[in-house]
């Protein structure tokens, strides 16, 4: 049975990588170019995407003629206060809107242990979505989780048991690769805009996130400077770091300009931050 073939109520995640990328195209081709009416793309907006990636939904939207749902955490004033609010390509946050929104609603930053921006900007929006389209109450999530990421794959496998979707995983099933992915790519007349260093997109997900490793984190920096910019100033308002077993990001700044990088370490995303 071809794992591609999406049986709904299903929403697939979309990051605005080349990995959920080749997973969605390869979906398309296992109904034929068009989604049933119970399957959804959504794509989930922090704010802290760089802007290529952004082009890049709005791009494989047009030239794959499928309907992608664009998704933001909405801070309302009065109940229910957490809302999901439904932008387009055109009026979608690009200055990190809904992170800044709901860090007024915590006393501290999301770190890698308590990783309440995962939940708030990305898991939750798309849960709302879902329960607010048809009032569904089941679901089947689809993550693009390469069969070289069995760590994620298995993480993926065991969250779902705890939430009222099932995590779908069909690269993982079909056993497609980075390679497989990049070769995709390779032959398309289109690509997302960024570094593809070792079949990773370091700058891909939130631009400096702070579970990507120090390397990824430096190496960015390097290339875009000015993406450090939004981070310094959460850290200075709160008076906190994302990060404690690492310097902040303003000496990581510092340490980009002298430091050489090898894109050798690697990231602890969880399965909603997937490339």
């Amino acid at each position: 049975m071809n794992p591609y073939k999406i049986n709904g109520p299903a929403l697939i995640s979309f990051s605005g990588g080349r990995t959920s990328g080749f997973m969605l195209w390869n979906i398309l081709q296992a109904h034929n170019g068009k989604l049933p009416s119970d399957v959804y793309v959504t794509f989930a907006n922090t704010g802290k995407e760089a802007p290529e990636t952004l082009d890049f939904v709005n791009e494989v939207s047009e030239k794959w003629d499928v309907p992608i749902h664009w998704l933001e955490l909405e801070i309302a004033d009065e109940r229910p206060i957490w809302r999901t609010r439904i932008v387009t390509y055109e009026t979608a946050s690009r200055n990190g809107e809904p992170f800044d929104a709901m860090l007024k609603k915590r006393p501290y930053l999301p770190n890698p242990v308590t990783r309440f921006c995962t939940s708030e900007l990305k898991i939750k929006v798309m849960k709302r979505f879902m329960k607010n389209i048809n009032g569904y109450k089941e679901w089947d999530n689809v993550i693009g989780l390469r069969y070289d990421e069995p760590r994620r794959l298995a993480s993926a496998r065991k969250a779902s048991d705890y939430e009222p979707w099932n995590n779908i995983l069909p690269m993982g099933d079909a056993k497609h690769t980075v390679e497989d992915v990049t070769e995709f790519w390779s032959k398309q007349n289109f690509d997302l805009n960024l570094t593809n260093a070792y079949g990773k997109t370091p700058a891909g997900n939130c631009d400096l996130c702070f579970l990507k490793g120090m390397d990824t984190t430096i190496s960015i920096l390097k290339e875009r400077p000015e993406m450090a910019n939004w981070w310094i100033e959460k850290e200075q308002q709160v008076g906190a770091t994302f990060r404690k077993d690492r310097p902040s990001y303003i000496q990581l700044l510092d340490i980009s300009k002298n430091q050489q990088t090898l894109f050798n370490d690697d990231d602890q995303m969880t399965c909603f931050c997937h490339d």
